[in-house]
């Protein structure tokens, strides 16, 4: 007799695709190809870079190789946070229990709204055009987005891919089927021929999509396909069985019903299950679906793979992830802060709201538990509240918690949540929300842990002092000059993290060791002259026209005792509004010092002094 299955809740996710563009747009528009790039790889594309064959993930040097013009721009996590509050409030409008996985995905509980607006498709249709009605009004605190298309990224992100019936067209709709919830893009690429599958029946007449099993882009150059008209941007409405597999469904635009999601994960490739490793093990192992893993035993996936295995098995299966375990009710452990008078800026609260993280963060410790989610709660002084959900997994830390807590103020206030005439904010409050028993985590070894406690709580006290911003460190960053291998950055919990690729990834010109011990915060300007008097230039060949014979700077004219370069860097030739060509020389001059001077457009500066 087969074992009962458990009923896992119902999710509807709203995904907005290429959230980090979307947020970016500039004021004035820009619909030209434009891509998001973190740490030397491709964040998020827009729909005519993808076009060109740009895909999330690629390496950068790849993507601009394919696609030329490419724009590229700064990740801003705060403008994705901030621009995403109106949706997350349209969304809001049916349930409060509104939770943001991340800027640009959220998800709501189905059983209550579904009930109250007929069903759950009907709510899907009525989320989706909220949604829709929020992303086309005008946005005060930036400019157009940039368009974009709802294909899934290569790789592992090819889970995200659309599903169909490979047998589409049948006339009628079948009970209980997957039902899709939005038009059907056309693929940009021939789908592959699909895996073995449980049919499951789309919307007659719908076009077959890409198979999740997609090839990278980087196997392949993609042929030439005419450019898609811009179009404005939308978000996307998935319902089924528990938050991973409506995650896809959302990616999809479809409704999976209820006890089918199984079958509706089968076809995806084990890498949609998020976990790398255990994706290259079953790959090395022959197993390539989810399907195909779900139908292993439980017991031999508990004993091959352990605990992630399990996790990763019971998804497949169209499970949670974890089996629910229910506690009796235990102490309040939210934490609040009263303002007394109330607070006219948002400012100090995301100071107060490091240290309740703090104090979080220690109670659930005291308790042995961890916590899903945060909920940022905040009441002003005419009366009004506001909240909202932040994932949270045991992953954020005092500080990252406060970010997000500053953030949310920002979109409130972009919003318009908090007008004026509401008197300031009167308390701030952090509920833990999902409570599961705490694992554990390693420390460090020799107490280097406690040691860099201690360094955050002085950075805290400084912070409150000098403000947010007041704070920066210095971090090894990437360049070819020496004025470009140090950044100034806000101190952050995971700042030390954000310019180590590229200090570490090779550049082509970069000035040798030794480097120099003096940079001047910006380059000084410098004469170079020949023994005639006449200025010393580099053509395009990078040839001397004369060897240098002095220079004058600070209004002191100094003989140069030795010399040695030319070093050419031309930077950004693809992209003349970012272009730069230059040429570095090392010069020892009578006074005893070494200067590194570089010639660019025919002035001369100081980059840095040797000793």
């Amino acid at each position: 007799m087969a074992e009962p299955q458990p009923r896992v809740p119902r999710v509807l996710v709203v995904w907005c695709p290429d959230w980090p563009v979307v947020a970016t747009a500039p004021a004035e528009g820009d619909h030209g190809p434009v891509a998001v790039v973190v740490s030397g790889h491709v964040l998020a594309c827009s729909d005519e870079a993808r076009s060109a064959g740009v895909r999330r993930g690629q390496r950068l040097r790849l993507a601009q190789r394919l696609c030329p013009e490419l724009r590229l721009r700064e990740r801003d996590q705060e403008a994705e946070a901030r621009r995403f509050e109106p949706v997350a409030a349209a969304v809001e409008a049916f349930t409060p229990r509104v939770e943001i996985l991340r800027p640009g995905l959220c998800a709501i509980p189905v059983k209550g709204p579904a009930r109250y607006f007929g069903g759950e498709e009907a709510l899907a249709g009525k989320v989706r055009a909220a949604v829709a009605a929020a992303l086309a009004a005008p946005d005060e605190t930036a400019g157009a987005r940039t368009p974009y298309e709802n294909e899934p990224a290569a790789g592992t992100d090819g889970a995200a891919a659309g599903r169909r019936d490979p047998h589409p067209g049948d006339g009628v709709e079948q009970p209980g089927t997957v039902r899709r919830l939005h038009p059907a893009p056309a693929p940009l690429h021939p789908a592959p021929a699909a895996a073995p599958a449980v049919p499951l029946h789309a919307v007659p007449g719908a076009a077959p999509a890409a198979h999740p099993q997609a090839p990278a882009a980087e196997e392949r150059a993609p042929q030439a396909v005419p450019r898609p008209a811009p179009v404005p941007p939308s978000g996307l409405v998935g319902v089924a069985d528990g938050l991973f597999a409506a995650v896809l469904a959302a990616r999809a635009g479809v409704l999976v019903p209820q006890g089918r999601t199984a079958e509706f994960l089968a076809p995806y490739p084990v890498a949609a299950l998020g976990d790398e490793d255990l994706a290259d093990l079953l790959g090395r192992l022959g197993i390539h679906t989810v399907g195909a893993f779900a139908v292993l035993s439980g017991e031999a996936v508990a004993d091959r793979f352990g605990p992630a295995g399990t996790a990763a098995h019971r998804l497949a299966r169209g499970l949670q992830a974890r089996p629910l375990t229910p506690r009796r009710a235990g102490p309040d452990l939210a934490v609040e802060q009263l303002f007394d008078p109330p607070e006219e800026s948002s400012e100090p609260l995301v100071f107060v709201g490091r240290a309740l993280a703090d104090r979080l963060h220690a109670r659930l410790g005291a308790a042995g538990l961890a916590c899903q989610r945060v909920a940022v709660e905040v009441t002003c002084a005419d009366g009004g509240t506001a909240s909202r959900l932040w994932r949270h997994e045991g992953r954020l830390g005092s500080a990252a918690l406060a970010e997000r807590v500053r953030w949310q103020l920002q979109a409130w206030q972009g919003a318009g949540r908090f007008p004026e005439e509401a008197g300031g904010f009167t308390a701030l409050r952090l509920v833990p929300d999902g409570l599961v028993p705490d694992r554990g985590r390693q420390l460090a070894l020799w107490g280097q842990a406690v040691v860099e406690d201690r360094v955050e709580r002085a950075v805290a006290r400084v912070q409150a002092l000098l403000g947010y911003a007041g704070l920066r460190r210095v971090e090894p960053a990437g360049g070819r000059g020496p004025g470009e291998w140090a950044a100034r950055t806000t101190w952050t919990e995971d700042s030390g993290e954000r310019h180590t690729a590229g200090a570490t990834a090779p550049w082509p010109g970069r000035v040798q060791d030794p480097a120099p011990s003096v940079v001047p915060r910006a380059p000084l300007p410098v004469s170079v002259l020949d023994a005639a008097g006449q200025p010393v230039g580099v053509d395009g060949r990078a040839e001397v026209s004369a060897p240098p014979a002095r220079i004058a700077l600070d209004g002191r004219v100094l003989e140069v005792t030795g010399w040695t370069g030319p070093w050419p860097a031309v930077e950004h030739w693809w992209d003349p509004a970012l272009a730069r060509r230059r040429a570095r020389f090392q010069v020892a001059v009578a006074d005893g010092r070494a200067l590194l001077l570089t010639v660019e457009g025919g002035r001369w500066y100081v980059e840095g002094a040797y000793d």
